[in-house]
């Protein structure tokens, strides 16, 4: 049966979208050209086989990579708590992680990657565990940075769910220190994230990390 979203849950669906402007294949074919041009100035061959169609390739992976902006419908499904009563529905921990994620840092345009790990603790409903990963790449696929990613995944799943707590830790590796700049090998950037019943307690913070696989 078909249940229509709560008030609540539609605006914070509203909330976690920006809606950009249509994109118009007049509009792609217009930057195809700008990327050829800055392409061969840089030194790349668009006159092979191989290269030819890069810059189109660029644009609409581009287009692809940002296309969270727009929201997901899919996110406002959630369930009633499995937890009836008890002090333990304000301990037990849902942990999901690691999730993968790729991202456009919005300094250099460059990727940043790696893994996210969401936690929380039940209030009234639970979110599928398929919708944490939904929820992960909305804001991923953005131009952003990893600080903004980590506090837009927490206030979404607050604004969703109103739950005793939240927990969230991100590992990315950073192109634009690698490529460019000091060019550092393998850097490692990790970021976290604590509300409500998490914020307050260092053991819930510690067993989150412990079973994220981290030490606290």
């Amino acid at each position: 049966m078909h249940h229509e979203p709560t008030p609540r849950r539609r605006q914070s669906l509203e909330s976690m979208t920006v809606h950009r402007p249509a994109v118009t294949e007049e509009t792609l074919r217009k930057f195809e050209g700008y990327v050829s041009e800055i392409f061969s100035t840089f030194g790349l061959d668009l006159h092979t086989p191989g290269t030819q169609d890069t810059p189109r390739r660029f644009i609409r992976a581009l287009l692809d990579s940002t296309d969270g902006y727009n929201g997901d419908s899919k996110l406002i499904t959630a369930f009633p708590t499995e937890c009836h009563g008890g002090k333990d529905c304000e301990l037990n921990q849902i942990v999901e992680g690691p999730i993968p994620f790729f991202s456009l840092c919005e300094h250099h345009a460059l990727p940043f990657f790696g893994n996210v790990y969401v936690g929380y603790i039940a209030h009234e409903e639970i979110i599928g565990l398929s919708k944490l990963t939904r929820l992960v790449r909305l804001f991923a696929r953005r131009f952003t940075v990893q600080e903004r990613m980590g506090q837009q995944i927490v206030d979404a799943l607050e604004s969703l769910l109103s739950p005793h707590g939240v927990a969230v830790h991100l590992e990315a590796h950073h192109l634009c220190t690698q490529m460019r700049g000091v060019r550092e090998i393998s850097p490692s950037t990790r970021t976290t994230f604590w509300r409500g019943q998490y914020a307050e307690s260092s053991t819930l913070r510690s067993e989150f990390l412990a079973i994220c696989g981290k030490r606290p």
